[in-house]
């Protein structure tokens, strides 16, 4: 699977530098906005093994919303809500990590074109964490607690189909998605 995400990672960047050797300008995009930011990201992907995942043992689809603001060049802070529910023979458990997260972009250091965004991230937060039990069944030795607290990397790319949305893959060590970006 990590082989799977390098060799991604990197055609992302191949396809981004060979497109940027055709068009010289650095993204006129950010450059005519300000920067980065005012950004809203709707993705779905999975979940890992670590951090707020650990309640359940095994990835599970997550939804995830984030609102990225520019606070500086080529920084964005964007708080963040992550969502998923899981079922088991005796227990419900819903999840709600919620938190930060810090994006660096390195599209001029990449010489990226206006069309692509490439950066690295973390994220920190807490885990919201609601579990009911079914009647008549009383919680045994198996079900484990994880801590709420939590922080991830991540490693991403966006790809803008126009000016004001742009779809985008974000590959972290808490839960990975791929959605649109709304600008």
């Amino acid at each position: 699977m990590k082989k799977s995400i390098y060799v991604v990672l990197f055609l992302f960047m191949l396809v981004g530098n060979n497109v940027s050797a055709q068009n010289a300008n650095y993204s006129e995009r950010h450059v005519s906005s300000g920067g980065y930011g005012n950004t809203l990201n709707l993705g779905l992907g999975v979940g890992g093994y670590s951090g707020y995942y650990g309640y359940v043992g095994h990835s599970l689809p997550v939804f995830n919303i984030n609102y990225e603001f520019g606070v500086a060049r080529n920084f964005t802070l964007a708080p963040f809500a992550t969502f998923y529910s899981y079922h088991d023979n005796y227990y419900r458990e819903t999840v709600i990590p919620i938190g930060g997260k810090g994006t660096y972009y390195f599209d001029q250091m990449l010489g990226a074109s206006s069309d692509w965004d490439f950066y690295l991230a973390g994220s920190l937060g807490f885990a919201i964490v609601n579990t009911s039990w079914d009647n008549g069944y009383y919680r045994d030795n198996t079900y484990h607690e994880v801590n709420p607290l939590f922080l991830d990397l991540h490693v991403g790319a966006e790809y803008h189909l126009s000016h004001k949305v742009g779809l985008f893959l974000d590959l972290s060590t808490g839960v990975s998605t791929i959605g649109l970006a709304f600008h």
